[in-house]
């Protein structure tokens, strides 16, 4: 198999070394403007798959269907603004494509190419991560799973194993990516109706598993993506919110009600300056630290009326034999998984979220291969 990742980054990383391992590739093509990025993949993709790099930015159009052409499946590592664009030129390229979501008006983009992916036979999976993706995807299955069921809540978060730095965090994936979740709008299920909040609002105690101890929990946008959309007509609840630990919620919440997060331009002294990009300048390098001891805590519960059901939970550690972070391994190695059944033609052709795919079980029993420690409970 064939493989071009775009982005090359800690989550793309990730993806190639997996689809190395059990993606059957021959060849996987890297494209990063980063070639420090580029340099620490090739060295961690494991011997015996040929390794192709380019070190430039993605261009639009034209130049990305040229690039597509020729591979069996394309993966975007890269940021959510640009999946739409790589979407319509995997169609014309007539390659299959998946990506790592996290923002649902791109992902609505996405699966209005449809139809032109079906006439295309091209299939188009957009939200291949943590969450949104195995996430939603395990809410699909606990619902199928469930007699009578009716709400579904889940719970998710990247954490450093103890809490550091002025906000008790540590970067995990992209800068970009961590305030678009903090900022726009959460959609949720509510009384079986759409409803739209406010990000980084409606924080409440959580309890996890014992070693994490007490979190605080809170809305954050693109999480739950098009899945209250999905199972309107079926449940009555569906709602998606990130942990922190305590203490983390209210120094940001200061943040974005200052302004630091705005999006629209303000003067400083003689320049016009947007405050989040001068916030991802200055808070990045203090929040992006190597080699930080993450876990990964997911928890997707699925309850009828009278709160019985099922549950799948997932706390995974820092893995110290490959060097891969929590992070990078829940949220590349599902991505992975589908890019594989991409390439060998095992999801019929048209755009859909992954749970819309039908691929849950299967997913589920790669990612455990994997050693992601994802069990399964009765809630009674």
């Amino acid at each position: 198999m064939k493989y071009l990742v775009m982005g090359a980054g800690r989550q793309g990383q990730a993806i190639a070394f997996d689809l190395a391992r059990h993606g059957e590739a021959t060849r996987i093509t890297l494209l990063d403007a980063d070639e420090s990025n580029l340099a620490r993949a090739k060295r961690r993709i494991p011997g015996g798959t040929k390794v192709k790099t380019i070190s430039r930015g993605i261009q639009k159009g034209k130049e990305a269907v040229k690039l597509m052409r020729g591979h069996d499946a394309v993966v975007s590592a890269m940021t959510y603004r640009l999946n739409a664009s790589l979407a319509k030129a995997a169609i014309k390229a007539g390659v299959h494509f998946c990506d790592l979501g996290g923002n649902t008006g791109v992902v609505e983009k996405q699966l209005a190419l449809d139809a032109k992916a079906q006439a295309a036979g091209v299939t188009i999976v957009p939200d291949c991560g943590l969450a949104p993706g195995l996430a939603n995807e395990l809410a699909a299955m606990a619902i199928d799973e469930t007699e009578n069921a009716r709400h579904v809540r889940i719970l998710c978060g990247g954490l450093p194993t103890e809490p550091e730095g002025p906000l008790g965090y540590s970067l995990l994936f992209s800068m970009e990516g961590l305030t678009n979740e903090y900022t726009g709008e959460a959609v949720v299920l509510r009384d079986g109706r759409i409803r739209r909040i406010e990000a980084f609002t409606e924080c409440e105690t959580a309890h996890g598993p014992r070693s994490l101890g007490p979190l605080e929990a809170f809305h954050t946008s693109g999480g739950a993506s098009t899945a209250p959309w999905t199972f309107r007509r079926k449940l009555e609840t569906y709602e998606y919110k990130t942990v922190r630990y305590p203490g983390h919620f209210e120094k940001v919440r200061a943040m974005i009600d200052l302004g630091l997060l705005d999006l629209e331009p303000v003067r400083a002294g003689s320049k016009r300056v947007v405050p989040r990009d001068l916030f991802h300048a200055v808070a990045e390098p203090r929040l992006a630290k190597k080699n930080v001891r993450d876990v990964a805590f997911l928890r997707v519960d699925c309850v009828d009326a009278r709160g019985e059901g099922v549950r799948y939970q997932m706390l995974q550690p820092f893995d110290e034999k490959t060097g891969f972070s929590a992070m990078e391994q829940t949220t590349g190695y599902p991505a992975a998984v589908i890019a594989h059944a991409l390439a060998r033609g095992e999801l019929e052709p048209g755009a859909r979220t992954p749970e819309r795919c039908g691929f849950g079980a299967t997913h589920l029993k790669e990612l455990r291969k994997r050693g992601l420690r994802i069990r399964r409970y009765s809630l009674r």
